[in-house]
């Protein structure tokens, strides 16, 4: 079939294309989409394209970027032409999500308990007791329904045999879900006429499955009507338009931790004015170490003094638990494979990507031998920062990040650079390939959900590796098609 316009010039990078295979034919998903793109003059996707940055803009869709000294605010780019994923093709991520979020918080359960998975020597002691994100304090506490991650967005990328594999898990504060909602929210103004005719997955149920699982995680003594909250470090945080767009989509209270106090019972309050009322359930979008300033950091002016003692006496459910963070370590990644097999006695239904640990001394000088082929990161930073691309490296840059290795191993992995897939991008004057990856997010309550698709982001740069919005990333809605209908 004709490409159109907007296609002109197109040349996917065979096999990794999702659209296009590697003569250049439509991928069975894609068909539908590219028929009516092939309709489209540049000029009918650049108008559409104003109107979708305008919807956005009047939205307030933005996040900080602390780095910035132009301001710290700024609108997510967005890409119109939507990524889409079969239904068939779903059904296996879904499932593997489902099978990964119920192995870790098995894991976690097990770590803060008899540690039967350390005993047994699965995973080593030494890595996980020496993760940033192992809390002691947590020891001997089960959380109810013995959830510590109620909240998931796992990292997926498509290899270059076409399948989904998982890059990195994300336990503490995961952030994106509000994106996912808006660009889907955006797409229907604006471009109601791209979808298919089989329709897509809805999304916009998020919010309701996400206060039911909140809900259904409150204290076993909660009052028949529980309350929650969301716990927001406040208007200068990189989310907090995804804070206050959730709290408003789940009809609950923003407060950040002045809001809150903690009484002689051990219970939470929130203070309003007509006087302080019970709270059962804070979903914190505060780290770790800032919740409580008399157990973490005495500085912390972010957290609620004695929340901890609140959680520990069984009063309050935090979501994710503290401790969480743990299961997200990019060392601890590397043996999640083994968590299913142990826990679930199942095979892993998304596979891991290959992961090196500096702390194992063979596997750190396999890391210093074969450092041009690989990409190393950092065990617990996020957002992009501190990666290093060993083919795209300067010598000095390669050199300097060895030693960073050598001097602290715990702190670093490496991984096999993938050629995950490209997807079709607009930049300057049509369509270009460039690299994706995928965050869906998992909700672990009485039931396990996984919203169809999740947050699509795009590396905007030819060329680039690096799709996280504070290093020039977008993002684009994800289409999960309702059915088959090749």
């Amino acid at each position: 079939m004709a490409r159109g316009e907007l296609f002109r010039g197109y040349e996917a990078d065979a096999p990794d294309d999702e659209m296009f295979d590697a003569v250049g034919e439509l991928w069975p998903a894609y068909r539908e989409l590219a028929g009516t793109l092939a309709g489209w003059s540049l000029e009918d996707y650049e108008q559409r394209k104003a109107r979708a940055d305008l919807a956005l803009l009047s939205a307030g869709i933005t996040f900080n970027v602390y780095s910035e000294e132009e301001g710290t605010e700024r609108i997510f780019p967005f890409s119109l032409i939507p990524r889409v994923v079969g239904a068939s093709e779903w059904e296996s991520v879904d499932e593997g999500l489902k099978q990964r979020l119920r192995a870790l918080n098995l894991f976690l359960e097990d770590l803060y308990g008899e540690q039967r998975i350390l005993k047994e020597k699965v995973v080593p002691e030494e890595i996980v007791l020496s993760s940033p994100g192992y809390k002691p304090e947590m020891e001997g506490f089960r959380p109810p329904l013995g959830v510590y991650a109620h909240i998931a967005g796992c990292d997926l990328v498509r290899d270059e045999s076409r399948e989904f594999v998982v890059l990195e898990d994300n336990l503490r504060t995961p952030s994106g879900v509000s994106y996912v909602l808006e660009n889907r929210t955006v797409m229907l103004r604006v471009v109601p006429d791209l979808f298919p005719r089989q329709g897509v997955q809805a999304v916009t149920d998020y919010p309701n499955q996400l206060l039911a699982t909140l809900l259904s995680s409150r204290p076993e003594a909660s009052e028949d009507a529980p309350r929650a909250v969301l716990l927001t470090p406040g208007i200068y945080n990189s989310a907090y338009f995804e804070h206050s767009f959730l709290s408003k989509q789940m009809g609950i209270a923003l407060v950040e931790g002045s809001d809150l106090t903690v009484g002689d019972d051990n219970c939470v309050y929130l203070r309003s004015t007509t006087g302080l009322e019970r709270v059962d359930v804070v979903y914190r979008r505060i780290d770790d170490e800032f919740l409580d300033p008399l157990v973490y950091r005495p500085d912390s002016q972010l957290g609620v003094p004695g929340l901890m003692r609140a959680y520990l006496a069984g009063n309050v459910t935090l979501a994710n638990a503290p401790g969480a963070g743990v299961a997200d370590d990019k060392v601890v990644y590397r043996w999640v494979p083994e968590m299913i097999r142990f826990y679930l006695r199942e095979e892993p239904i998304l596979q891991n990507v290959e992961t090196f640990s500096a702390l194992i001394p063979s596997e750190r000088d396999h890391i210093r031998k074969h450092a041009r082929e690989l990409v190393l990161k950092p065990a617990n930073a996020s957002g992009g920062y501190g990666v290093l691309i060993g083919e795209q490296a300067t010598e000095a840059e390669l050199e300097e990040t060895l030693a960073q290795v050598e001097a602290e191993p715990r702190n670093w992995i490496a991984q096999p650079l993938l050629h995950f897939s490209t997807i079709p991008t607009f930049d300057s004057d049509r369509l270009k390939p460039r690299r994706a990856d995928l965050r869906p997010f998992v909700l672990s309550g009485e039931e396990t959900w996984v919203i169809p698709g999740g947050l699509t982001r795009v590396a905007l740069r030819e060329g680039s590796y690096v799709v996280n919005s504070s290093q020039g990333g977008g993002s684009k809605d994800t289409w999960v098609l309702n059915e088959e209908r090749y």
